[in-house]
C-alpha cells in the first residue's frame, strides 16, 4: 500500500495522506514528505538517533510544524530521516524519535526540491477509518 497519493495543484505539489492513527497519519506524512525529495540507492550507514518535540495551536498546525523541522533537517543540515517512531501525539504536542542518515550524493539522488509546507489548502481531519490530512508543499 502506498504511502501517499499526490493531488492535483496549480504550481506546488499536493499530497494526501491517511493512517488508522494520528501517529500513523504523522509518521507517514514524514516518510512521505522524504520520499517525494529523495531517492535512497543505500541506507544504514552514519545513522544516528535524535529526539524531536514540536508544538501546535492544532492538529493541523502541529503536522505543519513538524514537516517543517522535518525539511529544515534535509534542507539546512542535510539529515534524511530514515524512521520515524512518534512516543507521544496530542492535539497541541508531539514526541517523537528519529533515525537520521546523513545526505550522501553517491547515496542519494534529489528528485524534488521542497521549499517549504504551507498552510495552503491544509487539512487534518477525521474520517470513518482513522485519519486524512492534505498537504501542499510549495516547490
Amino acid at each position: 500500500m502506498a504511502l501517499y497519493k499526490l493531488i492535483d495543484h496549480t504550481a506546488d505539489l499536493g499530497m494526501e495522506v491517511t493512517g488508522r492513527t494520528k501517529r500513523e497519519l504523522f509518521t507517514k506524512a514524514v516518510l512521505s514528505l522524504m520520499d517525494i525529495v529523495v531517492e535512497r540507492k543505500e541506507t544504514g550507514a552514519g545513522v544516528k538517533e535524535k529526539a524531536l518535540t514540536v508544538e501546535g495551536s492544532d492538529s493541523a498546525d502541529l503536522l505543519i510544524n513538524f514537516l517543517r523541522e522535518i525539511l529544515y533537517l534535509f534542507n539546512g543540515e542535510a539529515l534524511i530521516i530514515g524512521t520515524c517512531k512518534i512516543t507521544k501525539c496530542g492535539n497541541k504536542k508531539l514526541d517523537a524519535r528519529l533515525l537520521l542518515e546523513p545526505y550522501n550524493k553517491k547515496k542519494h539522488v534529489i528528485k524534488t526540491e521542497i521549499k517549504a509546507v504551507t498552510y495552503h489548502g491544509l487539512s487534518v481531519e477525521r474520517i470513518k477509518n482513522g485519519w486524512r490530512a492534505r498537504i501542499i508543499f510549495d516547490v
